[in-house]
């Protein structure tokens, strides 16, 4: 099993994984052997304190103020972390590329309760090229 893998059954709750889309990586990047390559650009999957400080390098953004504005909107991020569907994509033939997702996982919590009952969850925060930053969040090991 690889590290994105890990991370997406709760198995990496310390890890932080950031994908970067195609369109944000120069011809000439050499991420690839740092994370996991898929369809739609790079997954690196690294330690909690390290991914953020990369994640901050590469969008100039702090990770947690992302997450904070992201938190207050809904969207659909795909269970692989490679992409997404922004909120305000209404089919009108606009630009929404998800350029990047930032992702951690919380472990299983009873006193919360809802969703963090039941198992680890993962966050999700992603940035649409339109400008829109979005959330999900689901139990790890549940969406394939």
């Amino acid at each position: 099993m690889d590290k994105l893998e890990q991370f997406l059954a709760g198995e990496r709750l310390d890890d932080v994984a950031i994908h970067i889309d195609e369109s944000q990586l120069g011809g000439d990047h050499n991420l690839g052997s740092a994370g996991e390559e898929v369809d739609t650009g790079i997954v690196l999957v690294v330690p909690g304190e390290a991914g953020r400080n990369a994640f901050q390098q590469a969008t100039g953004i702090g990770a947690m103020e992302f997450a904070k504005e992201a938190m207050g909107r809904d969207g659909e991020i795909e269970s692989t972390l490679a992409g997404g569907v922004c909120p305000d994509d209404d089919g009108d033939d606009g630009d929404h590329n998800i350029e990047f997702v930032l992702s951690f996982a919380e472990a299983q919590n009873e006193e919360v309760g809802g969703m963090y009952e039941e198992g680890d969850v993962i966050h999700a925060y992603a940035h649409c090229s339109c400008g829109v930053n979005f959330s999900h969040k689901w139990l790890a090991g549940s969406r394939q």
